[in-house]
């Protein structure tokens, strides 16, 4: 079982005792989070009709600098709550409809994710997701084999010199690539219900870049070398809007073309994986939901 003594959690590997201080993703022990709610901005396997019962936790493994959740990745918005207040959630957001309970940014409080789901096994019958950045431990997501259905990390970069200046992170696409190679051995191939929502498997996010066309083509060869077609669902992204500190790069400081985000959708299409695309309508910041600061009485 994964702990906070020594943390190793993420790639970061920073060591620091997070029942003394915060480790380099910003977070202690205690478990922050900004908003627990029914969400439809997922992808409609996820979203569906009533929404997807998400959970965002403050604190982040990255340091994307065009982050559009910056104010609790970065900036640390956000509330405590107990494991028991967590499990809590959990069952009252699947009361409220929810066809999944969606963790995002989650891995900070895995040892506590993985508490409270056992305090509500036997109660809670829906899918889990852990939806995250993709910059992931292999030996975090073996631990989490059990409790997580879908997996929806993102696969941001293949360059590690883009990684790096973007994110803060040089070996991203190897680790990357890793950990949703062992997300898939575990989920094995996307299984749907009869509502046409994902019950179980791997959906890897790509968001297009400013700039980045031919990077993003490079995932996308990255991973046909190493999935079957029907191993994983493909997600490409068109929402990037610059946020946060995007301004100080210039190359990044527009919205991607629509020519730069359908080349990459033509060449994903054109090596045979099906999945989703974005109107070109959703590059906006009205897609970011409120964060609460404290928690809501």
């Amino acid at each position: 079982m994964p702990d906070y003594l020594s943390c190793r959690l993420c790639p970061r590997r920073c060591g620091v005792n997070r029942t003394l201080t915060a480790g380099r993703c910003r977070q202690t022990d205690k478990i922050r989070i900004a908003r627990a709610a029914l969400h439809m901005w997922e992808e409609p396997c996820i979203s569906g009709e009533r929404g997807s019962g998400t959970v965002f936790f403050s604190g982040c493994t990255l340091d994307c600098c065009f982050c559009q959740n910056f104010e609790i990745s970065q900036q640390n918005k956000g509330y405590f709550i107990t494991e028991d207040q967590l499990t809590d959630i959990f069952l009252r957001l699947q009361g409220e409809g929810a066809h999944n309970i969606n963790l995002v940014s989650p891995t900070p409080f895995v040892p506590s994710i993985i508490k409270a789901l056992d305090k509500a096994k036997g109660r809670l019958n829906i899918p889990v997701v852990y939806n995250c950045g993709g910059y992931e431990r292999v030996e975090t997501v073996e631990a989490l084999k059990d409790h997580i259905d879908i997996w929806l990390p993102d696969l941001k970069y293949f360059s590690a010199e883009a990684s790096k200046k973007y994110s803060n992170a040089e070996d991203y696409f190897a680790t990357a690539l890793a950990a949703i190679k062992k997300m898939q051995s575990i989920a094995g191939k996307p299984v749907f219900g009869e509502d046409g929502l994902l019950k179980r498997g791997v959906l890897v996010r790509h968001l297009v870049l400013p700039t980045l066309r031919k990077d993003s083509m490079k995932i996308i060869e990255a991973l046909s070398e190493n999935f079957a077609p029907d191993d994983i669902i493909l997600s490409v992204m068109s929402q990037y809007t610059p946020m946060y500190r995007a301004a100080e790069h210039r190359e990044i400081n527009r919205r991607v073309s629509t020519f730069e985000y359908n080349s990459v959708l033509d060449f994903a299409r054109a090596a045979g994986f099906d999945g989703y695309s974005q109107e070109r309508g959703a590059a906006t910041n009205a897609y970011v939901p409120p964060f609460e600061g404290e928690k809501l009485r």
